[in-house]
């Protein structure tokens, strides 16, 4: 009996367990947002009217294991509308779901006498920031696969009904898989695949990315080596644990920010037990809808404080245009040490709105997977040189390479997309369209036949009182002339002064890395004072609008100059040029020859210079890409650029008339003025200890158009001050939309506060004074220049942004010197842009 009655226990649990089994059901499958076709990550599914549930992982699968009997399935996430499914009565099924965006809105909050429990857990995850972020780590460096789409989505019908369209649509109705959940077409015209390494040190701050292989296929796209950096790993990381991430040229506040009770609010979802410590889930979204915040979920390991998931949302509401919503999704993995979390997989959705009813929007998705991390490894200073490199086998590879590189195999609609863009982009209509936005976007008309652009169309006609109407047509060549070499050049004619003009130059890129060129150039134009190219710099609208109008001050110029530039080191480029130039005034204008005689001095109204120019520029935290043949900064950050600058005149070589010597430094710095929005300045310090014609000397750029200038100062006139020393400051602050956003009247119209200030002194030396003639050489009077006393110019204003989203408006007041000669002290400048 004894043993018996073992046996009949271990078969009745045998019994059991085996019924258990057999009354135990599993549902596999996937989550997926109904727009894009991106997984869902940690999405809720539960069984109705019971307590079974599980959450989805990051890349939208599930398995739920239940005990009959069930109805269905039940899927909810903040940011989306509830979906329910059927059930089967089978042992194993698969149900997948896309759920359609909604709200992003949390759950309701019951308010409890007492703090808000998030609140407690909230100041332990800020306090443990700095020790959680990995920028904080020694370094670090890890493999990472990236993969990016843009799609055309949201067709109106008069957009699908347009002929070009209808061409496009009629190859991607053919393929059922890339169409919405709706049934609506969706056109692909961008997809990528990159795979890189990546590196970071904290002291000093460093990092670089290398490319190793990209496979690229997009629509419109000319060059392939400008797309392929962009694609990497370094355009695609959010750090949460900063106070403040750029998104879209943005600045968002993090949830895990140290303002985050200013800018959230908080709601303790859920907290589950790990063993030892408990984990945590907090929703949150923004106090104010149209500050530039996130809604959404994170999951916080309980033992560290670090965040182990983040679902981060921007809704239409925020002081964003044409942007219907902004999805973030990271998740962490621990790693060997146990006490440190890295980010290992993001997916990024910027779903674009249509502009009008009769467009199109766009649908950009962007998926980056990170492995193999090595932590506290640091490489030396040196190696970070460029902060992205392409290795120079970049486009060699074949779909073995791409399938062991893959985390995850391309859906059947990715593996498509690479197969309708290559099918739209040869179409005639869709090349038409590229070339129109080339020449849009750049100003130059692509010629492949001879591999010259032709343009830019800006400075095609003008017209002014000296030339009448000019007419101009330049080129340039393209990387398909040559990789290494680059000729440019232009013609002009004015009707009324029947004059040619004309110039061409010819560059060199001695090496990529470090960049290196060097170019030969020479022009004969038409120029006047205070509107040089070198004033104007690269503000090319307001060049082109300066060739219009009244020149006063004209004079025809020979410009030839050759320079030498190459970047040092990573941030430090150094510029060196030999320039010779004629001045041959239309204007009564003299200076003495001998100004040792004084009076008896001889008069000279034209002159020759040769100048060498060194110049110097460092920007550490600056990063370029290339593109063709040249390079393109896509900013410093919030860090600041310096730039010095030293000009050497030298008389009697190459004829030039004078000896002379000039100084300048200039820093100029973006950052965020924390939660009052974002700050610009750029400031110049000059010096011209010598003795010259005032024509040589520093004239600030004035602006007399009805545009408000960001580069001069609005209501100063041409050529109004000129100074041998100076000091020049502009500012500008644009709160976006911090004080607005909170007016219940016009926060919907998502305006931005703008606040302008702009500041000259300078002085003008006895001797510079005295070498001025005020008659020419016959006895006539003639007007010469006006100098500051010791009073500054200073003029104040204060505007709105995004007007109609395109537009702003300053009213500006000018302070000082209000009595001279045609002034304006109070006037309204618009300008125009795209801006989000």
């Amino acid at each position: 009996m004894k043993v018996i009655r073992p046996i009949i226990i271990f078969v009745i649990i045998l019994l059991s367990v085996r019924s258990f089994a057999q009354n135990t059901h599993t549902i596999k499958g996937r989550i997926t947002d109904a727009t894009s076709g991106d997984p869902v990550p940690f999405a809720n599914i539960g069984i109705k009217n019971t307590p079974s549930g599980t959450t989805t992982n990051f890349d939208g699968f599930y398995t739920l294991t239940f005990t009959p009997p069930a109805d269905s399935i039940l899927v909810t996430y903040i940011g989306y509308t509830t979906k329910s499914k059927a059930i089967a009565d089978t042992v194993t099924q698969t149900i997948d779901v896309q759920l359609t965006p909604g709200a992003l809105q949390l759950r309701e909050v019951k308010i409890y006498a007492g703090e808000n429990p998030a609140w407690a857990i909230m100041r332990k995850i800020v306090a443990n920031r700095k020790k959680n972020n990995s920028e904080n780590l020694d370094a670090y460096e890890y493999e990472s696969y990236n993969k990016i789409q843009i799609d055309i989505d949201n067709l109106s019908e008069k957009f699908r009904n347009r002929r070009s369209v209808k061409k496009m649509t009629h190859i991607v109705d053919k393929y059922d898989e890339v169409k919405g959940d709706d049934g609506q077409t969706v056109i692909p015209i961008f997809i990528s695949e990159s795979v890189s390494n990546v590196y970071f040190r904290r002291d000093p701050k460093k990092k670089k990315e290398i490319i190793n292989k990209t496979k690229v296929s997009g629509v419109g796209l000319t060059d392939g080596s400008f797309v392929s950096q962009i694609v990497g790993s370094s355009f695609q990381q959010y750090n949460f644990y900063n106070n403040w991430l750029n998104v879209l040229e943005k600045d968002f506040i993090s949830p895990i920010s140290d303002s985050w009770k200013l800018y959230y609010d908080y709601y303790l979802a859920d907290s589950i037990s790990n063993g030892t410590n408990y984990d945590y889930q907090i929703d949150f979204e923004p106090r104010q809808e149209q500050d530039l915040a996130f809604s959404g979920s994170f999951w916080i390991d309980g033992k560290t404080y670090a965040l182990t998931q983040m679902d981060a949302n921007v809704g239409k509401k925020a002081n964003l245009n044409f942007i219907e919503r902004i999805k973030i999704q990271t998740s962490y993995d621990l790693f060997d040490d146990d006490s440190t979390w890295v980010p290992t997989k993001t997916r990024v959705l910027i779903d674009v709105d249509e502009p009008t009813k009769q467009t199109a929007g766009l649908l950009l998705k962007f998926y980056s997977s990170n492995s193999n991390y090595k932590l506290n490894v640091p490489k030396g200073p040196k190696f970070f040189d460029s902060a992205i490199e392409l290795k120079e086998d970049y486009m060699v590879h074949d779909s073995t390479f791409w399938n062991k590189s893959r985390p995850e195999s391309l859906s059947k609609s990715e593996r498509l997309s690479f197969q309708l863009v290559d099918s739209l982009k040869v179409l005639p209509v869709v090349k038409t369209y590229t070339e129109i936005l080339n020449i849009f976007v750049n100003g130059y008309k692509r010629v492949d036949k001879w591999n010259i652009d032709i343009g830019p169309y800006l400075f095609l006609y003008a017209n002014n009182n000296i030339e009448g109407n000019r007419l101009r047509l330049g080129f340039k060549t393209d990387p398909g002339f040559s990789r290494k070499w680059i000729v440019s050049g232009y013609g002009a004619y004015g009707f009324k002064d029947q004059k040619f003009k004309y110039g061409g130059g010819i560059d060199h890129i001695f090496s990529r890395k470090p960049w290196t060129m060097a170019g030969i150039s020479y022009s004969k134009d038409l120029e006047r004072l205070g509107l040089s190219a070198e004033t104007i710099g690269t503000n090319t609208l307001f060049g082109a609008f300066s060739r219009f109008g009244t020149f006063r001050r004209a004079y025809y110029q020979e410009d030839v100059s050759m320079y030498f530039r190459r970047e040092i080191v990573k941030g430090f480029t150094a510029n060196v040029q030999l320039r010779h130039r004629t001045f041959d005034p239309l204007f009564d204008f003299a200076y003495r020859s001998q100004p040792q005689l004084g009076a008896d001095s001889p008069l000279k109204s034209k002159y020759e210079i040769t100048e060498l120019n060194v110049e110097t520029r460092l920007a550490g935290n600056e990063t370029f890409l290339q593109n063709d043949n040249e390079r393109i900064s896509m900013g410093t950050g919030n860090s600041p650029a310096f730039t010095f600058r030293y000009t050497m005149g030298m008389k009697n070589f190459l004829q030039g008339d004078f000896n002379y010597h000039k100084f300048a430094v200039n820093v100029k710095q973006t950052f965020r003025a924390g939660v009052f929005g974002r700050t610009y300045y750029n400031l110049t310090l000059g010096y011209i200890p010598s003795t010259i014609p005032y024509t040589l000397l520093y004239t600030p750029l004035g602006n007399e158009s009805l545009f408000y200038v960001d580069n001069a100062f609005n209501l100063m006139k041409y050529f109004e001050f000129i100074s041998d020393r100076y000091l020049t400051l502009r500012v500008e602050h644009n709160d976006e939309g911090f004080i607005l956003n909170r007016i219940p009247a016009v926060r919907k119209l998502k305006w931005r506060l703008l606040a302008t200030g702009r500041v000259f002194y300078g002085q003008v030396s006895k001797k510079n004074l005295a070498l001025a003639s005020s008659v020419d050489a016959e006895g006539n009077p003639i007007q010469t220049f006006n100098e500051l006393g010791n009073t500054p110019y200073l003029e104040l204003g204060y505007g709105i942004d995004n007007i109609f989203k395109f537009g702003r408006i300053d009213a500006i007041h000018r302070l000082t010197y209000k009595n001279n000669p045609n002034v304006t002290p109070f006037a309204l400048k618009i300008s125009f842009w795209f801006s989000l």
